[in-house]
């Protein structure tokens, strides 16, 4: 899965392959914009995130201002 988004963080296109073939996506604001990761000037603005983080990403959540745990199962 491959997600862009435009200069202004105000649409977000989605390019998926599922094997027989490629699925476009695409959301736009109306008002506001995506609060797009920081990436390090290395990484070329090349990220990779959890499907979580792009559900939240795509729900108007903030990335950079949360953090994610480390969490636990007890064993049955």
């Amino acid at each position: 899965m491959f997600v862009f988004a435009n200069r202004n963080k105000t649409r977000i296109k989605i390019l998926f392959w599922d094997g027989s073939g490629l699925w476009s996506c695409a959301k736009r604001l109306s008002r506001g914009t995506f609060s797009w990761p920081k990436t390090t000037e290395d990484q070329s603005g090349a990220l990779r995130i959890l499907s979580e983080e792009l559900a939240m990403l795509l729900n108007g959540v903030d990335l950079d201002k949360t953090r994610s745990r480390n969490w636990w199962r007890k064993a049955a």
